[in-house]
Formats: C-alpha cells, structure tokens, sequence
C-alpha cells in the first residue's frame, strides 16, 4: 500500500490528509483495525523509533506511551515488584510477560499524561501485554507484530474500533527527511546517530565513578530525549523514565516540570498513598486523578468533608508538607538526561532535591563550570556527552 488516507490532519478543518511514499513505493505499516489518524501516526513513528533502538541498545524488550509526540512514559521490561505493581493498578496474581511489565512501567511513570496514548512495543504483542492495554484508555499501538489471540483482545476495544498498527521491522527510511511550514519544504539529514554507553565516557566531574545500571539508566534517559519534543529533560530510575519535561521555552523549566513528575512518581510508593481507601467502582483513571490531587497542593478537592465520600469509603487524612519532604529526602539513585547543555547550576540544585545523583548533558556552554561546581558540591556524576538532541 502506497498510502493511507486519514479523516484529516492535526484538527478537524485541516483536510485533504493522508500519509505516502513520495518514492512510490509501499509503506512500511499495515492497519490491521480501526482507523488511525495524522497524530496518531506522528505518535506511532516516532514511539517505534524510541522503543526500537532501546531494544537495539540493550537486548531488552522496551515500551513507550505517547501522548501529542513526546513520550509520556518509557521503560525496559524488568519485573515489577509488589508496590509498582499496587501503584499501576495490576493484580498481584496476573502473569506478567517482559513485554507487559515494559508496558506496565511505560504507562506507569506519569499514569495521568498517559491517559489516552498511543504505545509503541518492541517485540510481538504477547497475551499478557494485551490483557493489561484492554484495561487502560488508550488510542493505539504500533508493534512488530501480534499473537493471534492477543489481537483478537486488542480489537474488542473501543467498540472493535481500537487502532492497530503493524510495522515492518526490516524498514529502513531514506537518510534525508523533509517537511513543509507555510508552503516552504525542510531538509535535513535524518537523526540516526546510535546513542550508545561510549557517550558517557568524558565525566567532568570529581566523582568518576558511573556504575553499568547507571550508563544503562542514562542512556535511556538520551535515546528517550532523542524522540522528545525540545527543549526537554528525562529523570529516569531502576529502567523506566519516572518524569519527561518537554517542549518548554526554558531549561529550568524542563528541569522543574520533569522532576515534579519523578517526585509524584516518588510519592506514590508511600503506604499512605498505596492504601487510600477507594471505592470499588471508582474507575482506575478516576484513581490516578484523586491520587494526583491528594498528593498535590490542594487534597482538599478529593477528600474534603464535602466530596471525600464520592471517591472513598472513608475519609483520608492528608499528607503534610513535612511528610512530602521527609519521604523525598531519602530518594537517590536517580539518572537525569538532558538534550542540551544546562546553562545554570540551578538546574543541578533542582534535581539534587529529586535524588539525582548522575547526570549526562551535552556541554559547551560558557558557564559549564560553573554547572561541574555545583555537581562537585554534592557529589554527582557528570558525563558530557556532546550530542545536542533536539527533536520538533
């Protein structure tokens, strides 16, 4: 097939819209149910390329979750334990595949951004992988392939309408890409510049020492930024981004955003949170929300005297500002990517407080000292990887 009509484009007046092979060959994808459309391919293309090189990178199966072309979440397929698997919601008796747990880990990291996306899987959709999207609002997928009866699960979403998307795996795109703004065509080369551990080799800072779960963690962190809208700042732990800050004007701002996210992600393990007395037909999204709430500035709105009852079946207390702060205080172990170079330390002291204890960045900014100084100061690791990883 050489191309795929769509209902329209970015929104509803924007039409005709389709994707195509200017080549005239065919296309690399098959719709195998529904009917995706302009975004949800952008989600698609630019998901498989994430979870595909993660794969390629570290031979573990990789997931991503997308949401308007940044990764919302992305992981590798390491098992889930008893509190992850309380946190997002998953039976603690299911059966969970590499795949699925990738997946669960994916969609984990910031469940309220991951509300309606669209997921890119490295390897075949197996059952158990299958049974935990049936359960989650979700827009689409994009996989190498489908186990029959795992197909058969994902088509009776949505009303037998939920978008299937099969992609050849032996595609290889054309090195020069183009687009059009305002009638006026792009080109550049394509991005396909391997991000591998070698990246992390020029450390600068006076703690020298990067463990393999670490390279393995902040190499993550860059090929997730390589696919993220800019600019943008990935902390990620244990495999699995715990916060994206994308598209923003700032650095700092990146940093503040991606580490709110890591620190919600920090404060669902707490057995507070973990044992918030829902209501059994409270929906899980509906759960995501309230705990977002709860654990936000205003609780009140979720377990105030005048609403608690509609979410829970009694009354929680709140969490202190103290609590919060005691709880994070004990947090370490943390990787933090960034697509370019940090202009200021400050954005070091934020990420201190979000338990970042290696960092890779790019450099060659005018202030790089004065960033290395701030790492030394708390002893964090610094790798300046050169890459700059801009992505629009």
């Amino acid at each position: 097939m050489n191309e795929i009509q769509l209902k329209y484009g970015c929104n509803p007046n924007q039409k005709p819209a389709r994707i195509f092979m200017a080549d005239g060959g065919n296309l690399p994808v098959e719709v195998l149910n529904g009917k995706p459309g302009y975004i949800n391919f952008l989600d698609a293309f630019n998901s498989w390329q994430l979870v595909k090189e993660l794969k390629e990178n570290t031979g573990i199966v990789a997931a991503a979750s997308f949401k308007h072309v940044s990764p919302a979440g992305a992981a590798l397929g390491f098992p889930i334990d008893r509190v992850l698997r309380k946190m997002y919601h998953i039976d603690s008796k299911m059966k969970l595949s590499p795949l699925a747990c990738a997946y669960a880990r994916a969609r984990g990291a910031d469940r309220m951004s991951s509300f309606g996306d669209w997921i890119a899987l490295s390897d075949i959709c197996d059952v158990p992988t299958a049974t935990i999207i049936k359960n989650e609002v979700t827009d689409g997928i994009i996989a190498p392939g489908y186990k029959p009866e795992a197909l058969e699960i994902l088509k009776s979403k949505k009303g037998g309408n939920y978008n299937i998307v099969v992609i050849d795996t032996n595609y290889v795109p054309v090195s020069l890409e183009h687009k059009q703004v305002y009638g006026i065509t792009f080109e550049q080369g394509r991005n396909d510049l391997k991000i591998d551990a070698r990246m992390l080799e020029n450390i600068v800072t006076e703690n020298k020492t990067l463990t393999e779960a670490q390279k393995r963690d902040l190499v993550l962190a860059l090929i997730t930024l390589k696919y993220t809208q800019s600019n943008s700042v990935c902390y990620v732990k244990d495999g699995q981004v715990i916060g994206v800050g994308a598209g923003q004007q700032s650095r700092i701002h990146c940093t503040r955003l991606a580490g709110q996210k890591a620190d919600l992600w920090q404060l669902r393990h707490m057995p507070k949170v973990l044992n918030l007395p829902f209501r059994d037909d409270v929906a899980k999204p509906n759960r995501d929300n309230a705990i977002d709430v709860y654990l936000g500035d205003t609780p009140e709105d979720v377990i105030g005297d005048d609403v608690w009852v509609e979410t829970f079946t009694k009354q929680p207390k709140p969490l202190s500002k103290a609590q919060k702060q005691k709880w994070l205080s004990t947090v370490t172990g943390v990787c933090l990517g960034s697509d370019a170079f940090f202009p200021f330390g400050d954005n070091i002291e934020r990420a201190r407080r979000s338990g970042v204890t290696a960092i890779v960045e790019a450099g060659g900014s005018i202030r790089d000292q004065q960033v290395i100084d701030t790492c030394n100061k708390y002893g964090i690791v610094m790798a300046f990887c050169g890459l700059r990883l801009f992505h629009h």
